[in-house]
């Protein structure tokens, strides 16, 4: 992972996300998912783009069962987008890069 991603826990997720100051983007991935592999790239691209502005964090949902439960998390990838410690956006799948800008604009 880069050094613009967070890597995101069931122990941190509160700190990371819902107190951060900045709106929060979270990619819900595991190894085994081939459309989530497909996307990493994008989400590794869009914590450098906006570096500064929004933190971008991954939670592995099988080492990590709590916050994707939390969020009814049923399918992967699954990206959420907080804002003041409440979701502003989701998509769910493997989706194109502006959809992803898109949802990410309406938060800052």
């Amino acid at each position: 992972m880069s050094e613009n991603l967070v890597t995101i826990t069931d122990s941190n997720f509160e700190g990371e996300v819902l107190k951060s100051s900045q709106p929060v983007l979270i990619d819900f991935w595991a190894t085994w998912c081939g459309p989530c592999r497909a996307i990493a790239p994008v989400v590794e691209a869009l914590a450098k783009d906006y570096a500064g502005k929004l933190k971008v964090g991954k939670v592995d949902i099988d080492s990590n069962p709590k916050v994707p439960t939390q969020y009814d998390v049923r399918s992967i990838p699954t990206l959420l987008v907080f804002k003041d410690g409440k979701v502003v956006g989701q998509i769910v799948g493997a989706v194109p890069r502006p959809k992803i800008e898109d949802l990410i604009k309406k938060a800052l």
